[in-house]
């Protein structure tokens, strides 16, 4: 996993893909978990003049000199970030096309660049928000309701920094790398529409504020489509979850584990895709899958989970507890599972990891791993077996990162 983050760290991602100076100012913007690491990575390169304002999560802020850096709360947006959104956007007011807009997006930006469209309250994102995040929908899904609630999002954000260049610098944690999908896109044109948004809010049962289906209604809340709508610029892809991926699988050759790639961009329920993985890992001891051993399977992705119970856990710790089940003590395999950016969901860890006992380990304790995962409580089951992993907020966001080691 070290590998992995390490792979993804601004400091080595972010310089190689910085434009060339303007003749005018340079405004550095953004918002993301990664952003304030991003910005400090400019401010280390940056030959000419340089100012701007990035909003990063709370506990992720990077000491910067000349860009501000500004704490909100994720994933569910709060008024520091409609306060820090609403001074960004002041920032630029009066460029020319002489000047440079830098912007700097990764994963979370879409809930820390907060700007509620005309008529909505941040209470009525913080609704929609929380209500999303527990009825499964994807983080596309997701993204797509929430450029259509936003002043900001779906290419919004470069289209108030008209006539300025906006050049674009960003770390995917979307599956798939849609540079549309990424933080919702704030400074690129959007294929989604309102009608969409307003099939997803039907699709899971979303009962949203009166005035988000009016807004959604209106056609003022259809997001620019094109290119020819925004002012030039280019949008760079500085690190994506297969580079991460990359570097774990070059990692384990080096010590002599043969990877397994199993894909960067997985979705679905976070148990479900446990089970998939657990029959793979069966069909390799089995020998139905034909590779040297030790192996580890990689995978990456974006998992969902449809909260039912009320137990503590992210998308990590609840597809570890499936894995584990699935598995069902099965001898020589271990594996991990955590959010790249540090945070497994809205927990206070990255992930969790289990070995071949864990099963036996939590019967003789008392511990229910079933009845645990029906709670959605995987923080629980792990933190009383003491194999919950921490590793603080790593400034980078891949997304998540998973590892089967076969002995």
């Amino acid at each position: 996993m070290e590998a992995a983050v390490n792979a993804a760290s601004p400091v080595t991602c972010v310089p190689p893909h910085l434009p060339p100076l303007p003749k005018g100012r340079t405004m550095v913007v953004g918002a993301g978990k990664a952003a304030a690491a991003m910005a400090a990575a400019v401010e280390q390169c940056w030959q000419g003049p340089i100012s701007g304002l990035v909003i990063t999560r709370y506990g992720h802020g990077v000491a910067c000199s000349r860009i501000e850096v500004v704490e909100a709360a994720h994933p569910v947006p709060d008024e520091a970030g409609i306060q820090a959104t609403t001074r960004m956007l002041a920032l630029l007011k009066g460029l020319t096309a002489d000047d440079l807009v830098l912007c700097l997006i990764s994963g979370g930006g879409s809930a820390l660049l907060a700007s509620p469209a005309p008529g909505l309250t941040l209470s009525d994102k913080q609704l929609v928000a929380r209500a999303l995040l527990k009825s499964g929908a994807t983080i596309t899904e997701m993204n797509c309701v929430r450029k259509h609630l936003s002043a900001v999002k779906g290419g919004r954000l470069a289209r108030m920094a008209a006539p300025a260049p906006v050049h674009t610098l960003m770390i995917s944690d979307v599956p798939g790398d849609d540079p549309a999908t990424i933080a919702s896109g704030p400074t690129l044109p959007d294929p989604s529409t309102r009608t969409e948004a307003l099939a997803i809010l039907s699709r899971y049962g979303i009962d949203a504020p009166v005035a988000v289906t009016g807004w959604l209604s209106n056609p003022e809340s259809e997001t620019p489509k094109s290119l020819d709508d925004l002012p030039s610029g280019r949008a760079i892809l500085v690190a994506r979850p297969a580079d991460a991926i990359a570097a774990a699988a070059d990692l384990a050759r080096r010590m002599g584990v043969a990877p397994i790639f199993l894909g960067s961009a997985i979705e679905g329920e976070a148990r479900d895709v446990a089970v998939q993985h657990a029959d793979f890992a069966k069909a390799v001891l089995a020998g139905d899958i034909p590779t040297p051993r030790p192996c580890v399977l990689l995978s990456g992705g974006e998992t969902s989970v449809t909260v039912r119970g009320q137990g503590r856990g992210g998308r990590n710790a609840e597809f570890l507890l499936a894995l584990a089940i699935a598995l069902s003590g099965l001898p020589g395999v271990h594996a991990l599972a955590a959010d790249t950016d540090g945070i497994d969901g809205s927990e206070d860890n990255a992930g969790a990891w289990i070995g071949p006992d864990i099963l036996a380990r939590a019967t003789n304790a008392g511990i229910s791993a079933s009845e645990r995962l029906a709670d959605n409580d995987g923080y629980g089951f792990f933190h009383a077996l003491g194999t919950l992993l921490f590793t603080g907020p790593t400034r980078t966001n891949v997304n998540d990162f998973r590892a089967i080691l076969i002995e």
